[in-house]
């Protein structure tokens, strides 16, 4: 049996814990006994599983690859919103090819030169990270 001394408000009080059978609890307060029910221990809500993201599919080698050096780059991590282009489209020089959306904002990403659409490298939704390339051209 544990004893405890309490003054709360200027009242005294001495507490007797008693026997502990499952969920009740046997209290003895300035000698009145009192069956007290303990509430049961809050279960910790489950995590949620976050899977890693598939892999995309390497692109067909056809010959070399697209060069990659002057594609089109996320200029800051975030989520592609659009694609505005296809595969085989000529473009101009400001033409908008990509919306990304970064710190809440969306951002359209324009060609920086005339050219013709080699590879779209993204696709809507996926999140990218700086530098990623995300419009190759020929």
């Amino acid at each position: 049996m544990m004893e405890f001394k309490y003054t709360i408000n200027g009242n005294k009080y001495e507490v007797a814990v008693g026997t502990v059978e499952g969920d009740n609890v046997e209290v003895t307060v300035n000698g009145e006994t009192y069956n007290v029910e303990l509430e049961p221990k809050p279960q910790p809500k489950p995590r949620p599983v976050v899977k890693a993201p598939e892999p995309k599919a390497a692109p067909k080698a056809e010959h070399e690859g697209p060069n990659l050096q002057d594609a089109l780059k996320a200029p800051l991590p975030g989520t592609i919103i659009d694609v505005l282009v296809k595969e085989g489209d000529e473009v101009k020089e400001n033409q908008p090819l990509v919306i990304l959306e970064a710190m809440k904002m969306n951002n359209n990403l324009v060609a920086e030169r005339d050219g013709k659409v080699a590879q779209i490298l993204v696709e809507a939704g996926e999140a990218v990270m700086e530098n990623t390339p995300l419009v190759a051209f020929e």
